[in-house]
């Protein structure tokens, strides 16, 4: 059993896995979530202060969700940047350059070389491996 203090609250609960927060808070975590979502969808071009503003939500946490893939932010004035080129990007980690130019590299490192195949032998007529015939 492994036991641990909630990051947020402070209370002590079972943590089996994912963020060492309470069950109590992950609820009012993803209930926060579903009011900027709406937020978000219904003021298109929004930014991260503004909808952290309007929602009551910190900024780091807007930001962890469009890292994560959870929210996307149109028009983001570059508040959220590709980790490896910089380009703005409006959610995840990587720009789609980035993202494809990592997953051929995953590609050529998972493929093996290929084998060169064998040249067919050829009959060596020097060796006197001629066909003979048998008279009777």
């Amino acid at each position: 059993m492994n036991v641990r203090n909630c990051r947020k609250c402070g209370k002590i609960f079972n943590y089996l896995s994912g963020l060492p927060i309470c069950d109590n808070c992950k609820r009012k975590m993803e209930e926060q979530f579903q009011i900027v979502k709406a937020y978000i969808r219904s003021h298109p071009g929004t930014n991260i202060k503004e909808t952290s503003e309007e929602c009551e939500v910190e900024t780091s946490l807007i930001k962890q969700w469009i890292r994560e893939e959870r929210l996307e932010l149109e028009g983001s004035d570059g508040e959220i940047v590709c980790e490896n080129c910089g380009k703005a990007i409006s959610t995840g980690r990587l720009c789609e350059e980035c993202k494809k130019t990592m997953a051929n590299g995953f590609e050529d490192s998972i493929k093996k070389p290929e084998m060169p195949k064998p040249e067919p032998k050829k009959p060596d007529v020097s060796s006197g491996n001629k066909m003979r015939f048998l008279r009777h």
